[in-house]
């Protein structure tokens, strides 16, 4: 397959329509790479519980049109970053599924020493829309192509001037990248010092998208009452790097019915998920 240059033409390129299947035992690895434990965390590492599904595990099946984009587009994997992700779930995830995704190139951003993408994926099974996911790679390198330079992003991350209404604490593992790739990601940059090295970093890095789920966790405990039924929506950005081994700060600050804002930061008060917002049903 021939991959095409990062340029503006590209907004709208639609990838071939793709099957994903997945199992309990997939929904149950997922949810220890995200950090699930017993036994507070049964419900969804253990069959007899059912599984029940996080319901971040949508960017696994989602992921499906990064990874077009990454066979079509101009790009070297070294310095890939993800940028941002958002689902937006209409049913709870079952645990055992096949959907049919579709996807699409829906922004390209030229800011001068990277490039920017977006990718919109939408999964359906036989009982119609699942969930939809949005995420952007900023790939290092690969601006200066002659585009819009699109939106800026500056800090953006509002909070309210007041203190969390909740705070969850969860602490990452040294294996944590290697349990979370066996769902998919299996870029080497998170698990090989010598690959890491070449795109420019001291050591692995934990996925940011393993960030974003133990963060959306902590969301669906504190807000949803661990019930994947009452979760609707969970965006973010993802602004620093997290090290494996870190503790991870999920502050929560409800604005109205429905609709928190959120931020997960380092236990020294270091953003690595900013401009994040969730909503639930209640």
């Amino acid at each position: 397959m021939t991959r095409q240059p990062i340029s503006p033409d590209l907004v709208g390129l639609e990838f071939p329509v793709s099957t994903e299947t997945w199992s309990s035992k997939d929904v149950m690895l997922y949810a220890l790479g995200v950090g699930a434990r017993p036994v507070a965390d049964l419900d969804f590492i253990y069959e007899g519980r059912g599984p029940r599904v996080l319901p971040t595990y949508a960017v696994i099946p989602g992921g499906t049109a990064l990874r077009w984009m990454m066979r079509m587009v101009e790009m070297r994997l070294e310095m890939l970053l993800h940028g941002e992700q958002s689902i937006e779930l209409f049913r709870p995830l079952p645990p055992e599924a096949s959907v049919e995704v579709t996807g699409r190139i829906t922004e390209v951003w030229d800011k001068g020493k990277a490039a920017v993408l977006g990718v919109e994926s939408l999964a359906r099974d036989a009982d119609g829309d699942l969930f939809r996911t949005h995420a952007t790679l900023f790939v290092r390198g690969a601006g200066g192509f002659g585009g819009e330079r699109g939106p800026s992003v500056g800090d953006g991350d509002t909070v309210p001037d007041r203190a969390p209404d909740i705070e969850a604490r969860f602490e990452t593992r040294p294996e944590q990248g290697a349990i979370y790739r066996l769902s998919g990601d299996r870029n080497p940059i998170h698990i090989d010092p010598k690959f890491a090295r070449m795109g420019g970093f001291d050591s692995p890095f934990m996925h940011g998208l393993c960030t974003y789920g133990i963060v959306g966790r902590a969301v669906l405990r504190e807000l949803c009452a661990d019930d994947p039924a009452a979760f609707r929506s969970f965006q973010g950005r993802f602004a620093d790097r997290v090290m494996y081994g870190d503790t991870i700060v999920t502050k929560i600050w409800r604005t109205s019915d429905g609709e928190a804002i959120v931020r997960g930061e380092t236990a020294d008060g270091r953003a690595v998920l900013s401009q994040s917002r969730a909503s639930f049903s209640v």
